[in-house]
């Protein structure tokens, strides 16, 4: 099973997309800010990771795990509230894989992520 960490300060996101992608099979976990989200990471990096754009530190948390031993690995979407080109070539700049928009759905996340947790 692939492991997907959802790091947002919003229970809520974190509570509704834990739910959508453990129906898709993977093992998903929360951290509500980026140096729980680096701990986390620390002890053992998810295939998955979602980091909101609007959480204090984390650009440099995206940046944190990319200088990890397999941080180049981790696939990392930005969550974003809308598509502003100055925060996105910021995430990207830090390296983020890609861009997911906030909010997010059952539809969104499945489309998204439907497929991958079943090519593990």
């Amino acid at each position: 099973m692939q492991r997907f960490m959802i790091t947002d300060s919003s229970d809520v996101v974190r509570k509704v997309g834990k739910r959508i992608l453990s129906e898709l099979d993977f093992l998903v976990s929360e951290a509500s800010n980026a140096s729980e989200a680096l701990s986390r990471c620390q002890a053992e990096l998810p295939e998955y990771m979602i980091v909101d754009s609007g959480m204090d530190g984390a650009l440099e948390l995206i940046s944190a795990i990319r200088a990890m031993e397999g941080g180049k690995d981790v696939k990392i979407y930005y969550c974003v509230i809308e598509a502003d080109l100055k925060k996105l070539m910021m995430g990207k700049r830090a390296g983020a894989t890609d861009f997911l928009l906030k909010p997010f759905d059952r539809k969104i996340l499945t489309a998204v992520f439907g497929n991958r947790a079943i090519a593990a």
